[in-house]
């Protein structure tokens, strides 16, 4: 990570944390890892966060904020399901990341979830929000009653596309999944 300002630790930290959790995993993360990866020496963690699961909180966090960004972005677009395509083309971008680590938020569900708590609950609540998020957008194309099933469909589409993705090592699998949901939104 490149060397910055010496009084924005807490934001490398948490960088740096988002960065390894997402290529190696919570659990295998640890706060030396974060620390080193952050130059932040491993005793100044400490003072900004008192365990892995607070710096853990911060990620969620973070992660809970970009999402919101991206969707006050993609509000902006008048065309309804052109803003769906958008979360589409928003994974598509990173087909070459998602071959080798996955989806940065369902595999963190995946992880927090075979243990259950706060973490995971925290996890779960973003992958929601997405869920609702889109849900909204079908909601506002007329669906009614529909939207919730058609978001999940949708969804679930993206999740499992990242998934296979990630299994097969092929990031065009990324793309020929993501043009494919694209041809069944036009139907929608």
């Amino acid at each position: 990570m490149p060397r910055a300002r010496r009084n924005d630790k807490r934001e490398r930290l948490i960088q740096a944390a988002d960065k390894l959790i997402y290529e190696q995993t919570f659990h295998t993360t640890t706060l030396a890892d974060i620390a080193k990866l952050a130059d932040v020496p491993l005793g100044n963690v400490y003072y900004y966060f008192k365990t892995k699961e607070a710096i853990m909180d911060a990620v969620l966090q973070k992660r809970t904020n970009e999402w919101r960004s991206l969707f006050q972005q993609w509000e902006q677009i008048p065309d309804v399901k052109q803003r769906l395509c958008a979360l589409l083309d928003h994974n598509a971008t990173q087909s070459e990341t998602l071959a080798r680590f996955g989806c940065v938020i369902g595999s963190l569900c995946q992880e927090l979830g075979k243990q259950g708590g706060i973490l995971s609950n925290a996890a779960s609540k973003l992958m929601s929000d997405i869920l609702k998020w889109i849900e909204s957008q079908f909601n506002e194309l007329g669906q009614g009653e529909r939207s919730y099933q058609l978001a999940s469909y949708f969804l679930s589409g993206i999740q499992g596309m990242n998934l296979l993705t990630l299994t097969f090592k092929e990031p065009q699998y990324m793309q020929k999944q993501s043009q494919s949901l694209q041809e069944w939104l036009a139907t929608v």
